[in-house]
């Protein structure tokens, strides 16, 4: 089978050049496009010298339509308002996309469900096989111990991260209230300030902090009476991110149309 081929959104930034610098060392993957924001400086620069491992001949481009038109899969960490647009076209040209972006909204989400009645869209808030297994184990315990045990999470960030609570702690959270079987819109705290008054039972809560480099922590806390339980993943480098992205690239590849999720990929649905 002919190597897959793969556009990186969003090629300057953290996470695209993260990917740029492990599409090479990815069997069965080619990198064939990168797409920048318009009017950036980087538009025109070879990928891969912007990122320093030498000239991969590949130069980042402001062409949405003609960078996905040469690719079989769009991976795509960059802005809702961004990823929105793409979902559209990918559906249109019949390219697979594999979304990373955090901070989408429930109408972005509606957009995205929409293109995957055409192609196949993987979708995570999360790339992480660690973070994925984490979700699997907070659905079985929130399952297993019910609503008596307060449910809380608690997320860290760089200082430079424009979204909160993270899309990971809200992976995390719809784990949670899968495992309740309750919808977490209708049972999410967040932002306590001032007199709140006494936790609502069942709810869901959640913390985010923000500081330094830190690439990303989180801490699912079940409260017992007298007990406790801390379920934790902490990434310590970027990379476990692009390489979850590249395999669900590899996954999607030939899939029917569908919204799947890292859970798909890593064949732990359903467990």
């Amino acid at each position: 089978m002919n190597d897959l081929r793969l556009a990186v959104v969003g090629a300057a930034g953290r996470m695209g050049r993260m990917l740029v610098q492990t599409i090479p060392d990815t069997l069965g993957v080619r990198l064939v496009g990168a797409l920048g924001r318009a009017g950036s400086g980087c538009i025109g620069v070879d990928s891969g010298t912007l990122i320093g491992s030498g000239p991969n001949g590949v130069a980042i481009s402001d062409d949405p339509a003609a960078v996905a038109a040469q690719c079989d899969v769009l991976i795509d960490f960059s802005s809702p308002e961004n990823t929105v647009a793409l979902s559209g076209l990918c559906a249109q040209l019949g390219v697979a996309h594999v979304i990373g972006t955090t901070g989408l909204s429930a109408q972005d989400l509606e957009v995205v469900a929409e293109a995957s009645r055409k192609v196949a869209v993987v979708r995570s808030g999360n790339m992480s096989l660690g973070v994925n297994l984490l979700a699997v184990l907070v659905e079985k315990a929130a399952r297993a111990l019910g609503p008596a045990w307060d449910a809380e999470i608690v997320e860290m960030h760089h200082a430079k991260k424009v979204d909160a609570p993270s899309g990971t702690a809200l992976l995390l959270g719809e784990a949670a209230a899968r495992g309740r079987g309750i919808d977490l819109g209708e049972h999410s705290a967040r932002g306590r300030d001032g007199l709140t008054g006494p936790r609502k039972t069942g709810d869901i809560g959640f913390a985010s902090l923000r500081g330094g480099t830190v690439v990303g922590d989180h801490t699912v806390i079940l409260a017992g009476a007298g007990e406790r339980i801390e379920l934790t993943h902490r990434a310590e480098e970027r990379g476990i991110f692009a390489r979850g992205a590249l395999a669900a690239a590899l996954w999607v590849r030939g899939r029917p149309p569908g919204l799947y999720n890292m859970q798909d990929v890593l064949g732990l649905s359903g467990d």
